[in-house]
């Protein structure tokens, strides 16, 4: 199917948050990924993400490594870890094991990085079937980064188009890893394909409702208590 932009199946204006301003703290809080995905990120700092996850009502996105620790620790905060992470150039069959183990050490959500380069090249299929094997392995919401930084505004349709048609979840703007984040004209249209994941540079409760505003359904965020704490009930 077509829209009336000639772009394959796109509905503007089909996922998001209708009014970001009327969200309770409680429910704001519920839209924000706390994040920690550094390279020397210690189990120390997960499991300070994990108290401030907990006590603000966010959810929590940390390491693979850390999976299983990290649903012991804090089994009330929902939990996200990332795959293929943070450049997407693992092999299909590594990223879909990756999964399948981050499933089983108690995962509750997967954000999972395309292969930048397959998609640049053309090879929309092998894209798409990339995600659709994760989505087919594990019963868990799998979010797609197809770091918007990198693409032009043709190449994240396409992305956007392969995480859909592969039934994927959501779309992630960002690793956070690439030069440049989130951007309300990405988030924007990226949200007539799926729900969006916001991620990357959002710092404050004024970018974090930009990016609700412009379509985000979702916060990735490393300053998510400053970000709840901005809120005008906090």
């Amino acid at each position: 199917m077509t829209d009336d932009t000639g772009h394959d199946g796109a509905e503007a204006g089909s996922h998001g948050v209708a009014d970001p301003g009327s969200l309770s703290r409680a429910a704001f809080a519920a839209t924000i990924d706390h994040t920690v995905l550094g390279p020397e990120t210690t189990l120390a700092d997960v499991r300070r993400v994990l108290d401030e996850a907990d006590e603000h009502g966010m959810n929590a996105c940390v390491p693979p490594c850390y999976v299983a620790e990290a649903a012991e620790y804090a089994p009330d905060v929902t939990l996200a870890t990332v795959v293929g992470f943070p450049h997407g150039q693992h092999a299909p069959a590594t990223k879909h094991a990756e999964g399948e183990t981050a499933w089983r050490d108690g995962a509750d959500e997967l954000d999972m990085v395309i292969n930048v380069g397959r998609l640049k090249a053309g090879e929309d299929d092998a894209v798409r079937e990339e995600v659709a094997g994760l989505v087919a392995a594990v019963p868990l919401p799998v979010k797609v980064i197809v770091e918007t930084a990198l693409l032009t505004d043709e190449e994240t349709r396409r992305a956007c188009a392969a995480a859909r048609d592969a039934d994927a979840a959501m779309v992630k703007t960002s690793t956070g890893f690439a030069d440049g984040g989130a951007a309300v004209a990405d988030v924007a249209l990226m949200s007539e394909y799926l729900p969006v994941k916001a991620s990357g540079g959002v710092g404050s409760y004024e970018d974090a409702r930009a990016m609700l505003s412009a379509g985000a359904e979702r916060i990735g965020a490393s300053s998510g208590v400053a970000i709840v704490e901005g809120h005008p009930d906090a």
